[in-house]
């Protein structure tokens, strides 16, 4: 995939709780989104200041730069649900949340989740019929919730992209920045 095959006018929406997000699964993908030329943007349920984690120690945060409640998937060529436990955890109690993720798998764009992001395509209720993969601690509620669940370092179904954990990362960027390109 060559560099900078995007204009800053593609916009990538990064959805995140204000804290819990383990780092490395929100930062490798904005750096991939930025190097091929697009824009990512953070969007979190508050503005202000979103608290990153290297598992379980804090580690640095990052500026929101838009609230959910003010987003529109209109505006946006694909979604990344970043991972880390707390991160989805608090995030799919927020309504509206779950809802610009449930309306973004509708919109047919690239969803992209990996780790324990899973949980919002879950609570979305579109893992339906769908095969998926995540943390393995996630997958009976893959199964609960309707969808199939493999162990593969990505899985893509249509427009959702799944990885499982951080060593995963370069297929789920190469994933992300493929169907991005269309």
């Amino acid at each position: 995939m060559s560099e900078q095959q995007f204009t800053p006018d593609t916009k990538v929406a990064f959805l995140v709780a204000t804290e819990g997000i383990e780092q490395i699964e929100l930062t490798d993908p904005w750096e991939a989104v930025r190097a091929a030329g697009a824009t990512p943007v953070l969007i979190s349920t508050e503005p202000g200041k979103v608290q990153a984690f290297h598992h379980l120690d804090a580690a640095d945060t990052f500026g929101v730069d838009v609230v959910v409640g003010d987003a529109s998937v209109d505006d946006y060529a694909a979604l990344v649900l970043p991972g880390g436990v707390a991160n989805p955890d608090a995030l799919r109690t927020d309504a509206t949340a779950v809802g610009f993720v449930r309306d973004f798998v509708a919109s047919g764009r690239p969803v992209a989740a990996i780790c324990h992001a899973i949980w919002m395509l879950v609570e979305a209720d579109v893992v339906r019929d769908r095969e998926l993969t995540s943390w393995p601690s996630l997958q009976t509620d893959v199964r609960n919730a309707g969808g199939r669940w493999t162990d593969a370092e990505v899985v893509v179904d249509d427009n959702l992209i799944t990885s499982r954990k951080p060593d995963d990362l370069p297929a789920f960027n190469r994933e992300l920045l493929g169907r991005l390109a269309g």
